[in-house]
């Protein structure tokens, strides 16, 4: 009785993706421009809404709601990318004034290099598969996304982790501005 049911709601809800993820893709591509991105978010949508039969089966609500939470999705993806843009560039924007360390900042910049190696061999073995081919292999989100076969939205969350990961290993180390 209860596996026909979960078919039922399968079904229910496949056809229910069918008719409205088209429609939705569109108006995330039409924001994020990206097809790849767009098409990311849609499928977070639906794998939200998979779990929310009370939500996707009212006809009434769901319309205004499909796109609220497409939108919501819109702008937590772009504030992700604008983080992670800053922090990029703070790396980067450290790493030009480093060349002129003395003893002291060269043996303090190699302690922090060391808590780094350490804090990636310490990841989960697919972000650091992943962390180690953005950082040291120089490949784009949608190459090691395609070599891992994965979306390039998982790709992204993956290296947003690993730096996170690393911020918190090495915020105590580096001095307070």
């Amino acid at each position: 009785m209860n596996v026909n049911k979960n078919l039922m709601q399968r079904e229910e809800f496949g056809k229910f993706f069918l008719e409205n993820f088209p429609r939705v893709k569109s108006f995330a591509r039409q924001i994020l421009v990206s097809e790849a991105d767009a098409e990311d978010i849609a499928q977070d949508v639906f794998l939200k809404l998979l779990d929310m039969p009370e939500v996707w089966r009212n006809k009434e609500l769901i319309n205004n709601y499909l796109f609220k939470m497409t939108k919501n999705h819109i702008f937590n993806f772009i504030r992700h990318k604008n983080i992670e843009r800053k922090y990029q560039e703070a790396v980067i924007n450290k790493n030009q004034i480093s060349h002129d360390l003395g003893i002291d900042e060269e043996l303090h910049a190699k302690e922090i290099a060391l808590l780094m190696r350490y804090t990636v061999e310490k990841m989960p073995e697919r972000r650091k598969k992943i962390f180690r081919m953005s950082r040291y292999e120089g490949k784009s989100n949608k190459e090691i996304s395609e070599c891992l076969d994965m979306s390039v939205r998982t790709v992204e969350r993956h290296i947003y982790l690993a730096l996170s990961d690393l911020k918190k290993s090495i915020s105590f180390y580096l001095p307070v501005e």
